[in-house]
């Protein structure tokens, strides 16, 4: 039992939740690993949700409200960490949930496809009849209605060379992803770079808020967005709080 007095409650609580995820079949073990990557890196960015962070949510609520045919990749990380959030964005910008997995197994696939529909999801794509082109590993497989055709795909905790074949599809990517300096960050369309129990809640407040423009307003929005420069101030601040805590000691 954590005592919500410790000072490491929420990332201790979040460990478990993924540990609880392994014992479910839901999460794969390396899922620990990538846990434990991007909470070194939410240290860096001071472990909250940054100005450029909420810019780029807000940007990816209205790129997901203008999409034609939005899809919300699902992963196993994704599935224990924010199930109900994940469902709640996915109805509000009406984007079908598609399980897509590295360590890949038809058992974890069906795993977490009961478990998100036991939560309540009614919207997915669940078929795997389709493959990413130029991808050699099991996250080629896809839905042909779901991501294969989607013109905009949100895909949490998503692996660089999937990002970038995706991209390479001329679909928009919103990545969300701690790492700045990953090569999901780089290849992606929109980069949030905040952890993904925060960013999803934020990108659903936004497309609440959002949801009763119009078209052209959404448009004028997005335009002049510019993800290399949410980049460069993500590792600004990375510097910065390196710094800040350097003079610590």
């Amino acid at each position: 039992m954590i005592p919500k007095s410790h000072p490491r409650y929420d990332s201790l609580m979040t460990r478990e939740l993924i540990v609880e995820g392994i014992k479910q079949g839901i999460t794969s073990i390396q899922g620990l690993i990538a846990q434990g990557r991007g909470e070194a890196f939410d240290y860096l960015i001071g472990e909250k949700s940054t100005e450029y962070a909420l810019l780029a949510e807000k940007i990816a609520a209205a790129k997901l409200l203008l999409a034609r045919k939005p899809v919300i990749s699902v992963n196993g990380n994704v599935a224990a960490l924010v199930p109900g959030d994940i469902i709640r964005l996915s109805e509000l910008v009406n984007a079908p949930l598609e399980v897509n997995l590295f360590h890949r197994t038809q058992e974890r696939v069906n795993n977490i496809i009961a478990h998100l529909r036991t939560l309540g999801a009614k919207n997915m794509f669940t078929k795997s009849d389709a493959f990413i082109p130029g991808l050699g590993h099991e996250r080629a497989k896809v839905d042909k209605n779901g991501i294969f055709i989607a013109d905009a795909v949100l895909v949490p905790l998503e692996d660089g060379d999937r990002c970038k074949a995706l991209v390479d599809m001329g679909k928009t990517v919103i990545a969300i992803d701690l790492n700045p300096l990953s090569r999901t960050a780089q290849c992606a369309t929109i980069t949030i770079v905040d952890n993904i129990t925060r960013a999803i809640p934020n990108i659903s407040k936004f497309a609440e808020g959002l949801k009763g423009l119009e078209h052209e307003e959404l448009q004028e929005m997005v335009k002049g967005y510019d993800n290399k420069q949410i980049l460069s101030l993500a590792i600004d601040e990375i510097e910065k709080n390196l710094e800040s805590l350097s003079g610590r000691f």
